[in-house]
């Protein structure tokens, strides 16, 4: 494919994607066909000869489109939202278009200083602690997902942990993780990875009402494991659980990490970008304790997966748990000591250039775009959980800082059930469940650029309809209603 070649496909593709968005109201959220379909569309193996852009475009039409679950769609409130942006695609284009490698600064000198750069200028942005800038002990990275900053976060407190053993013989004693029963399962995945096994994290209440970490039980769990001789590494807190948002107290934990020299890592994969709006930073008070802190720009503030930001108030010790220097990647910069080498930052060796599409998110929306953004995510959510508090079929489950709303249907849990697989049957919105304080919860997560006022109201009307659907069959329980009142 030579430049022209490139060109003309390169026009056919936006076209492509810019109808896509423009069509996305008028999509199923999710397709209906059984599992293979897919497989049983596509030909054996791939063609002797190549094809035209155009044939490919027309199967992404008539097979791959119809079959996607359309993350960007204004029905779309499963899980966390996953935003991208026209700027964000095209950074995208542009990163794929150098084709860089940025594992050193020698390798993309202009791709490891944007970085820098940028993540400093997030750091202003969200009012982060002074020693997460460059400027300072600490320092950016933009990581893959919070899953990965926090296998790193706990890969360098195994360091500190150890004093500095564990980079020369590993996992020579027993270690303990710390997080709340509502922390990401990415924790319990990373204390696997380095070796610490399930039995290396300890999940500790949450209080009934807030859905937050209780520090009493953190505090005793910690003087319990000492006194069995397990060596206390990570607390990792969160600002915005999975299930409902709640928010971690980090000003009481912070204290118990620093009287205990526990590491504490603070993931805010998805509300962290609420921080940007400064009426929103009291969920970060508490955050200068912090050893390392994450969020993801991918989920709620408009780039496209994968990018997650993530700071560490002392990058020297992060450095020196993950640095390897084989003879092939030694140069003068690096020996210098004057640049930054992300690779030491990191997992991988390689790294995209992803600070390309955060900049131009940040440059085209500008603060007060991006503010705007994150209001009006808000506001739907206050709109949606107005008209269940409204409806005494339902009740609210926990509290909703952010622009997700956790409810219940009073009915119980199989009829709660039976609502969501309705709903999302129909085609028109998706949404997802979890359990809070043991009962069947729905999750609305609002986060879209393309959801409206129209939209949550069409969510609201259908639930409504298949509740009464439902509940023609399913009368209340007597006694205190299942779900019960929002707690407090």
């Amino acid at each position: 494919m030579d430049p022209e070649e490139f060109r003309r496909a390169g026009y056919a593709v936006v076209d492509w994607v810019a109808d896509y968005w423009r069509t996305l109201d008028r999509r199923p959220v999710t397709p209906q066909d059984p599992p293979g379909t897919v497989t049983a569309a596509l030909p054996a193996g791939p063609p002797a000869h190549g094809e035209p852009v155009a044939a490919m475009l027309a199967d992404l039409d008539a097979i791959i489109a119809p079959r996607v679950t359309h993350w960007q769609h204004p029905g779309f409130f499963g899980y966390f939202p996953a935003n991208t942006s026209g700027p964000s695609v095209l950074a995208d284009l542009v990163s794929s278009g150098l084709g860089s490698q940025g594992m050193l600064w020698a390798t993309n000198p202009a791709g490891t200083e944007l970085e820098t750069v940028v993540l400093d200028w997030l750091a202003d942005l969200m009012d982060l602690p002074a020693r997460f800038r460059s400027t300072g002990t600490g320092g950016g990275v933009i990581q893959d997902s919070a899953s990965s900053a926090t296998l790193v976060a706990t890969l360098a407190a195994l360091h500190r942990a150890s004093g500095g053993r564990w980079r020369e013989v590993g996992v020579d004693r027993r270690y303990r993780a710390y997080t709340s029963a509502h922390g990401h399962s990415s924790i319990e995945k990373a204390a696997r990875i380095a070796g610490l096994g399930e039995a290396g994290v300890r999940t500790i209440a949450v209080d009934p009402t807030t859905q937050g970490m209780r520090p009493a039980a953190l505090r005793a769990a910690i003087e319990a494991d000492l006194a069995e001789g397990v060596v206390p590494a990570i607390v990792v807190a969160t600002i915005g659980t999975t299930s409902t948002t709640a928010v971690d107290p980090l000003p009481e934990i912070g204290a118990i990490c620093a009287r205990y020299g526990v590491w504490l890592h603070v993931d805010a994969a998805y509300a962290g970008a609420a921080a940007v709006c400064p009426e929103l930073r009291w969920t970060h008070a508490g955050v200068e304790h912090a050893d390392s802190y994450c969020f993801d720009p991918h989920k709620w503030l408009l780039t496209g997966f994968d990018c997650d930001a993530f700071w560490v108030a002392d990058r020297g010790e992060l450095i020196e748990a993950l640095t390897v220097m084989p003879e092939f990647l030694r140069n003068a910069a690096s020996e210098s000591g004057a640049v930054i080498d992300y690779r030491d930052w990191q997992v991988p060796l390689g790294r995209r250039f992803r600070a390309l599409k955060l900049w131009f998110v940040l440059r085209w929306y500008g603060v007060e775009g991006l503010r705007a953004h994150l209001r009006a995510g808000i506001a739907l959510a206050d709109r949606f959980a107005g008209l269940v508090r409204a409806d005494d079929r339902f009740a609210l489950a926990a509290p909703h800082p952010f622009s997700l709303v956790t409810f219940r249907l009073r009915a119980g849990d199989e009829a709660g059930a039976a609502l969501l697989a309705r709903v999302n049957d129909s085609g028109q919105v998706y949404l997802t469940h979890t359990r809070v304080n043991g009962r069947y919860t729905l999750r609305l997560a609002v986060g879209s650029p393309l959801t409206g006022p129209e939209h949550v109201d069409r969510a609201w009307a259908l639930l409504s309809a298949a509740a009464t659907e439902l509940l023609a069959g399913h009368p209340a329980p007597a006694g205190p209603a299942p779900g019960g009142a929002l707690p407090g």
